[in-house]
């Protein structure tokens, strides 16, 4: 390993499918090592995994990082967000994790939201309109169907936050990630009790909500991870606050991820509250905000679109009327998650690749129409829409983002965002900087830009009245609900 020219640091992302680690160099933003393993999800009616798989995959990542590791003088934690994670007295899983894809309380997102005043007062209190995904109702889900779970849980964690109490011993999570429960108040920025009696979960056992920029703790002695004692440890936050440090990202730049899940967001100066529920008053993690949208079909969803039609994922053809909505696992946004994918306008000389087209169509246009609302009114609609996640390099994908979107568009070179961003954050905690001053610096946010061409208006507007039109059988609900 070459000489760093500053400090090391280690940045975390912990996502649904696996954990990432990168050695950071602290003065230049360079990857001297990196590593990662994967963990397990449930399939069915539920999306679950184990805690403790995500301690051992972290494990073996930073294993793979070999003596740089044990170098760093800081790491941060940037994790899926929404996940709920119960332990017992032992700070030992009560039962497997219930993830943000997770959408069988759908039913106790709709009682909590008519219970507690409607729409308009949550995103007034919370700055979000609670759905499937968001912890509270996962909560109520929980205390509903697996009381038992409910009586052994003595702490209830986020999946950041797990990690990072193994690492300090230390129960803490940061506002970033707090945001997205739906029991954190964004306006007065602590837990809401009213919120909390009315789902009967005791703040207790809740983790303290560290400041921006605070040392929540050092690494302890009693594992076996290559860091050197007295390793300063960042408060962490969620993976799409982690990506926005990790980009440097300025108030009014717009953020579009292509991932299993698809995201649209930017760092606004003023508190988000849409009562209609497609944008998420988050809470970033430096002391702003991150209006966010969330799809739950996106590359995933197309690439299996792809492969029931045997067709290579960037084999589409233009032309035609068909459209596709791919709501695979019901949708988040819009709100219907009890949704399943849905073909319109089939015709005899419709093409596959023409099929393969309309799901890259069905997946962007709930993105598009979700980041009109995320970003301020008076933000410049010539700033190039940042494209990141795995799937920001097909060029299936970056063409009907530039289609659909009328905006330039860049492509970021920098790769695993989340964990850069967690470094950057580690790296704040030696320098005193601002972390996304520092992403900035390391000028993670440069790459190509893709000039704008003609928004494609009229697919975006039969998108829209096939979904209008089909409402009634998208939000139809199981008979067991």
């Amino acid at each position: 390993m070459s000489a760093a020219e500053g400090p090391l640091v280690v940045g975390v992302d912990t996502s649904t499918q696996s954990t990432k680690a990168l050695v950071v160099d602290a003065a230049t933003g360079r990857i001297v090592a990196s590593g990662q393993a994967p963990h397990t999800v449930t399939n069915g009616a539920g999306r679950e995994s184990d805690p403790r798989q995500w301690w051992d995959a972290l494990c073996t990542a930073l294993r793979q990082c070999g003596e740089a590791a044990h170098e760093a003088a800081a790491v941060s934690i940037g994790g899926q967000q929404h996940g709920l994670v119960t332990l017992d007295e032992h700070g030992e899983p009560v039962r497997p994790a219930l993830l943000w894809n997770d959408v069988r309380s759908a039913p106790q997102a709709r009682r909590l939201v008519e219970e507690l005043g409607g729409p308009k007062a949550w995103a007034e209190r919370t700055g979000s309109v609670p759905g499937a995904s968001f912890t509270a109702t996962k909560w109520a889900w929980l205390a509903e169907h697996e009381p038992e779970a409910v009586r052994a849980t003595k702490a209830v964690r986020l999946p950041h936050d797990y990690l990072t109490e193994r690492l300090t011993g230390q129960g803490t999570t940061d506002r970033g990630d707090a945001s997205g429960t739906g029991w954190w108040a964004s306006g007065a920025e602590a837990y809401d009790e009213e919120t909390l009696a009315h789902i009967g979960l005791d703040p207790a056992l809740l983790p303290r909500v560290a400041r921006p920029g605070e040392v929540v703790g050092t690494v302890r002695d009693s594992h076996d991870l290559p860091f050197s004692k007295g390793t300063l440890v960042a408060p962490g936050t969620g993976d799409n606050a982690a990506a926005a440090l990790g980009l440097g990202l300025r108030p009014g730049t717009p953020v579009l991820s292509l991932g299993t899940s698809g995201t649209v967001y930017t760092v606004s100066e003023r508190r988000p509250a849409d009562p209609t529920g497609t944008v998420a008053g988050f809470a970033d993690a430096r002391g702003d905000w991150l209006p966010l949208a969330c799809t739950l079909n996106c590359t995933l969803a197309v690439d299996r679109v792809a492969a029931l039609l045997g067709l290579d994922r960037e084999a589409v053809e233009p032309g035609g009327s068909v459209t596709l909505l791919p709501y695979l696992d019901g949708e988040r946004t819009p709100n219907l998650p009890h949704a399943s994918g849905l073909l319109h306008g089939l015709r005899h000389d419709t093409t596959a690749g023409q099929l393969l087209q309309a799901a890259y169509d069905g997946a962007v246009h709930a993105l598009l129409g979700a980041l009109d609302l995320a970003l301020d009114a008076d933000a410049d609609r010539d700033t190039p829409l940042l494209l990141i996640g795995g799937g920001a390099r097909g060029t299936a994908w970056q063409q009907t983002v530039r289609r659909l979107s009328g905006r330039p568009v860049q492509v970021p070179q920098a790769r695993e965002l989340v964990a850069l961003g967690a470094a950057a954050q580690a790296a704040g905690l030696l320098t005193g900087e601002d972390p996304a001053a520092v992403a900035r610096r390391w000028n993670t946010a440069a790459g190509p830009v893709l000039g704008a061409v003609e928004r494609d208006r009229s697919t975006l507007e039969r998108i829209t009245g096939v979904l209008s039109d089909a409402a009634p059988l998208l939000e139809r609900r199981p008979e067991t609900d």
